[in-house]
């Protein structure tokens, strides 16, 4: 019994809390949800909101909240049930009270739009001029740049040497599309393509033409507009203010910031639209220059090849610069491999130079000496001033025995003379002790 008198109250509160959920009346329960939702994220009074509209108040309405009321408010059909239900307000649910709130707003709907677009107007201005601006810039680039034309100019030579004899070896133009296809057309080895051939052509022979990458400077941005997305979001802009005007018209309000906003909003639409009509006329004079339809060919399309091209050009300059580097390490490691063996082939044949201390063999000893002195290989060494001296002197030495011994072998024996003294080396008896000597101090 106690049990059950502790559960009573906790299923009365249920039951309460059963009935404070009132049924809806008008909406279905997807839309009061998302409501009630809605309401729940501002937090704001329901005649605050309604008041806020009505004054076109930017500080509370911001553009967020604006687009959930667009996005969450039932249609004019259910507002207008709603507003005869003033009387029925308290046991309505909140998201239907709220709608009848809203319901006291004449042109709720269109009047929530106009205050978006003002909301919005400066965002959508600066998204639309620097697309204008970039492709009027960027036809201006293309029709000034004689750089790009010379190229143009060599690529039509290029391609009318290689098709010589041929039907297409005397064009007098090609398309724009052509450029993007150069690099698809490859040397024998297949290491190069053409656009590798003309990029170092350019800069070896021509090198004003590669400061035409520099020039496009607006190409770039010009290849990511799309010209029908202007037209739309020009003419969407021009459809809104004249709504806003029409509105103002049937329901003139007081002088304030709104009609001050209507007329800035359309002197700027009308500099915009001003402009938009010079980029359509400079492109379409652009396609006369480089013989193509501009109706056919979008500025996006033409702009998007031309910075393609661009690209490809300077990874061409980039590969060929790379490749050159990548030979000129091979040349030198070439030298110098050659110069290693040269110097290697020039150690060995030092090291085969005859050996005057081995042997008892005199007539070889002087054939290599003789070979020594006459192939001046016995003088190579490097020297310090003493060490030359010596070697002049065991040298000279040398010489004046070799002479003696040769000329008292030709010559008749005669009975022995005086001897000279002869210069030599202190403790030098014979010729392979003068030689050892010498060598030695020479060393």
């Amino acid at each position: 019994m106690e049990t059950a008198k502790k559960e009573q109250p906790g299923t009365d509160e249920k039951q309460q809390q059963k009935k404070k959920v009132k049924e809806l009346k008008v909406l279905d329960a997807k839309t009061s949800q998302n409501l009630s939702i809605f309401l729940g994220s501002f937090r704001l009074p329901y005649e605050e909101i309604k008041t806020a509209i009505l004054e076109v108040n930017e500080k509370i309405l911001t553009e967020s909240m604006v687009q959930n009321l667009i996005k969450q408010l039932p249609n004019q059909e259910k507002l207008d049930i709603l507003s005869e239900m003033k009387d029925e307000y308290n046991d309505l649910a909140e998201s239907e009270q709220f709608g009848v709130v809203m319901s006291g707003v004449k042109r709720l709907m269109p009047r929530l739009q106009a205050i978006l677009f003002k909301l919005q107007f400066e965002e959508q201005l600066n998204n639309i001029k620097p697309d204008v601006v970039s492709v009027t810039a960027a036809c201006e680039e293309l029709r000034k740049s004689e750089s790009f034309a010379m190229l143009l100019e060599l690529i039509l030579v290029v391609g009318n040497y290689m098709n010589s004899g041929s039907r297409n070896g005397k064009a007098f133009g090609f398309s724009i599309t052509y450029l993007s296809k150069l690099r698809d057309t490859k040397s024998a080895d297949l290491k190069q393509t053409l656009l590798h051939f003309l990029a170092e052509m350019c800069q070896e022979q021509y090198p004003k033409v590669m400061s035409f990458t520099d020039e496009f400077i607006h190409v770039e941005k010009a290849s990511r507009v799309s010209a029908e997305t202007l037209q739309k979001n020009l003419e969407l802009m021009g459809r809104q203010i004249k709504n806003m005007e029409k509105d103002l018209e049937t329901f003139p309000p007081p002088q304030n910031d709104k009609d001050l906003f209507v007329g800035t909003a359309r002197e700027q639409h009308e500099r915009l639209d001003l402009l938009h009509k010079n980029m359509e006329k400079q492109y379409a004079d652009l396609g006369k220059y480089f013989v193509f339809d501009p109706r056919k060919i979008s500025a996006e399309e033409f702009f998007g090849e031309l910075n393609n091209f661009k690209t490809m050009f300077l990874q061409a300059v980039k590969d060929n610069q790379k490749r050159k580097e990548a030979e000129e390490k091979i040349k030198r490691a070439k030298l110098a491999r050659e110069k290693a063996e040269k110097e290697k082939e020039e150690k060995l044949k030092r090291s085969k130079l005859p050996d005057m201390n081995t042997g008892d063999d005199e007539t070889g000893i002087m054939d290599g000496l003789l070979e020594a002195l006459q192939s001046g290989a016995a003088f190579k060494r490097k020297r310090g001033p003493r060490q030359a001296a010596n070697h002049r002197r065991a040298g000279q030495a040398v010489t004046n025995i070799l002479a003696k011994e040769l000329t008292q072998e030709d010559k008749p024996s005669k009975p022995p003379k005086k001897k000279v003294a002869e210069p030599k080396l202190e403790g030098a008896e014979s010729l392979e002790e003068l030689l050892d000597a010498a060598l030695t101090r020479s060393s």
